[in-house]
């Protein structure tokens, strides 16, 4: 059974950071991202990376402040990282892990079988 474990999420002011973990084992190439849904909108891609080639896709909405990366140095621990800068309000949303094994990615959620519980971001004007 693939399983992910999310961490990282927690409460910041604006121009603040925060770097989301992403646990996934075992190690294979996948197609990695994450989704944040806030109260009452849909469940919205914000990153994508696929671990075969190291190809990064990001929403407009956090280019240039988000980045999305994956280390396999150690295959008990494969891990996806989204490293957050200069937060926003409009950030604040729960985020979730999601992932496949394929050498193909996609931002559509109804592509990944294999999601995390989920990290709340809260960010405060």
């Amino acid at each position: 059974r693939i399983q992910l474990t999310e961490s990282g999420g927690g409460s910041v002011q604006a121009g603040g950071s925060l770097r989301l973990s992403c646990g996934v084992v075992p190690r294979a190439a996948w197609c990695m991202a994450w989704f944040r849904q806030a109260p009452g909108n849909e469940r919205e891609p914000v990153a994508t990376i696929l671990t075969s080639n190291g190809v990064e896709t990001y929403v407009d909405a956090v280019k240039d402040r988000f980045t999305i990366s994956y280390d396999d140095h150690d295959d008990r621990n494969n891990t996806a990282y989204l490293e957050m800068r200069n937060l926003k309000p409009a950030d604040t949303a729960m985020y979730y892990c999601a992932a496949r094994s394929d050498y193909h990615c996609s931002s559509d959620a109804a592509f990944f079988p294999f999601w995390g519980q989920g990290t709340q971001v809260t960010v405060s004007s």
